[in-house]
């Protein structure tokens, strides 16, 4: 069964020695969690009360052995389709992941931030809108909302929401994260969107600068 699986990766510990938030990092297809732990590396001294952790994926990427993925790409048929049935198969897993985290560090998902990039940044929405209790923040480099007509009768909590996309993003079009923004905000959730100028399928300074800024507000 899906719910078994257990998600391990990278864990920075607080800097501080005293954990008072968590910041989960969930990576792309086809990569792992030793990429976006860089990341909390990047943030941990400005940060120095906060875990960094990067788990990775469950599966085995199809398209990249040395990486994971959270759910595999249907490159032939229903792209739309085939990420939702892989988004809800992920989910569990996610959410399990957190439950065990938030049992180990005494923390619980007011304390933490979920954030993710690309495939991950698809995750951290479908998980982190759909919890039960709300956390303190998500963000979304380079994502999308998967089956967003469906988000509106599933959404269970309504954290603060910062999408970042690079406007030449040939991989996951900007339009996601565009499209997303509306989304979010007519359902009553505190949206912001900023568009890295000729950047694409990554996260540009002037995103990494804007992320920084948001986990400043939150953190």
């Amino acid at each position: 069964m899906t719910e078994s699986v257990k998600l391990s990766g990278p864990m920075l510990p607080a800097a501080s020695g005293t954990a008072k938030s968590l910041v989960v990092l969930l990576h792309g297809y086809g990569s792992d969690g030793r990429d976006l732990i860089a990341l909390g590396q990047f943030w941990r001294d400005s940060f120095p009360d906060t875990i960094f952790v990067a788990p990775n994926a469950p599966h085995v990427c199809s398209g990249n052995p040395f990486g994971y993925e959270w759910f595999p790409l249907d490159l032939e048929g229903d792209r739309t389709l085939s990420r939702l049935a892989g988004a809800d198969t992920a989910r569990p897993v996610i959410d399990s992941f957190l439950a065990d985290l938030w049992t180990q560090t005494g923390l619980g998902p007011a304390d933490t931030i979920l954030a993710g990039f690309s495939q991950g940044a698809m995750m951290a929405l479908h998980t982190g809108l759909r919890l039960a209790d709300p956390l303190k923040a998500i963000i979304s480099f380079s994502g999308l909302i998967v089956a967003p007509e469906k988000l509106e009768a599933e959404i269970a909590a309504k954290p603060p929401v910062l999408l970042i996309h690079g406007d030449i993003d040939d991989v996951v079009p900007v339009i996601g994260s565009e499209a997303a923004l509306p989304k979010l905000l007519d359902l009553g959730i505190d949206a912001r969107l900023h568009i890295s100028a000729g950047s694409g399928h990554t996260i540009a300074q002037d995103g990494l600068e804007t992320a920084t800024e948001f986990l400043r507000r939150h953190l």
